[in-house]
């Protein structure tokens, strides 16, 4: 395949619909974005680059607004492939205000083939190709007008060469029997970044040190970060310019009563304290006034023997599983999973067991294995 694909710029309607009537008829049809997010919530779309195989359509979306006929392609019409999708379903959810789908993700694909589970387009395309593709662009911008040829080459060929390495993905995948894996975690990312779509009420679960709160503390951690994503998608700011998970944390930590003890947080901002130093007060005071009946409950100890032993146990039935599937263990299960298997079973709480083929493959010994920890 060759370095030098042909380009098509688009920055009028009529241009896009008549490029999305000229690849209707194809599947699969290979997409990607450029974003800018240094300084917004959410990204910027700078390009989108699409393909059915040959010919590379570059999408301008600053001269540009989505057409019906593109919305159609995304989510109605052939099968869409991703490398790496998470932001770029985002910034297209943005943009055109509709979910992709069907959808694979080419590097959650890699993934289920053994290799590394984070392998960027870059390598996936020398691993399958053999073609070294030129890396200059990556940290490019890409809201600067007119766009170099250089920046237009990088663009094309982000999706010209993913065509080639899905028809090779696709037929390992079928050989090894996991064509039906990757489809049902592909239909889940497109899940995911639905729910992310809106404000996330579960983002102070992410905190590693959650468990060292105490109840009253978890449910003002979990006010303030509730609050905090609401805000920074209203106001369009990065999370940690309107205000950073440490801050969040330690207001949550000491539970302040007044602006004079909201002062005395560790790395507060007196501009924070003058824009919103109130409301935090308010949902600190908010988790004051909670029945203890209604907070949440402690959360176990890492630290303690009861944990460690039973996320051993865990960790063994992973790797083993893995080691004969030939995959990375996060692949079937993350960490995070894993601790909160934990600490569902130290809470006599149901288990999140993993489900779909996850779930056939990892149920029945996760279960067991918790089951020989807590008989000891």
């Amino acid at each position: 395949m060759t370095l030098t694909p042909e380009i098509r710029w688009i920055d009028t309607p009529e241009a896009l619909d008549a490029a999305c009537a000229d690849v209707a008829d194809a599947s699969p049809l290979a997409l990607d974005t450029e974003f800018f997010r240094e300084k917004t919530f959410h990204p910027v779309p700078a390009l989108i680059q699409f393909s059915a195989g040959g010919l590379a359509y570059l999408v301008d979306p600053l001269d540009v607004e989505c057409t019906r006929a593109f919305r159609d392609l995304l989510a109605e019409g052939p099968l869409k492939l991703l490398h790496a999708s998470s932001e770029d379903l985002e910034v297209l959810a943005h943009w055109a205000g509709v979910s992709v789908a069907p959808l694979v993700d080419t590097q959650v694909a890699q993934a289920l083939l053994g290799d590394d589970p984070a392998m960027g387009y870059q390598r996936l395309v020398e691993h399958w190709t053999g073609m070294n593709l030129p890396k200059d662009e990556t940290r490019s911008d890409w809201l600067a007008r007119p766009l170099s040829e250089s920046q237009r080459l990088y663009a094309a060929l982000d999706v010209t060469f993913l065509l080639q390495v899905w028809e090779r993905q696709r037929a390992e995948l079928e050989r090894l029997g996991r064509f039906a894996w990757l489809l049902e975690d592909c239909r889940e990312l497109v899940a995911q970044a639905l729910r992310s779509d809106a404000a996330d009420g579960q983002w102070y679960r992410r905190h590693r040190q959650l468990w060292r709160l105490p109840p009253r503390g978890i449910e003002a951690y979990r006010l303030l970060t509730t609050w905090r994503e609401g805000e920074a998608r209203r106001r369009n700011l990065p999370r940690g310019w309107l205000v950073n998970d440490r801050v969040l944390y330690s207001v949550a930590e000491r539970l302040p009563e007044n602006r004079h003890q909201l002062a005395e947080v560790d790395d507060i901002k007196p501009s924070l304290i003058k824009r919103d130093g109130d409301t935090l007060l308010a949902l600190v005071q908010e988790a004051r006034q909670r029945d203890a009946e209604s907070l949440p409950a402690a959360l176990p100890s890492p630290m303690t023997p009861a944990f460690k032993q039973r996320l051993k146990a865990l960790k063994r039935v992973v790797n083993a599983e893995a080691e004969r599937l030939g995959l990375a263990p996060e692949v079937l299960l993350r960490r995070r999973d894993l601790e909160a298997l934990v600490v569902a079973d130290l809470a006599d709480q149901a288990l999140p067991l993993p489900t779909g083929w996850r779930g056939e493959r990892l149920t029945a010994d996760l279960t067991r294995a918790l089951g020989e920890v807590s008989d000891r």
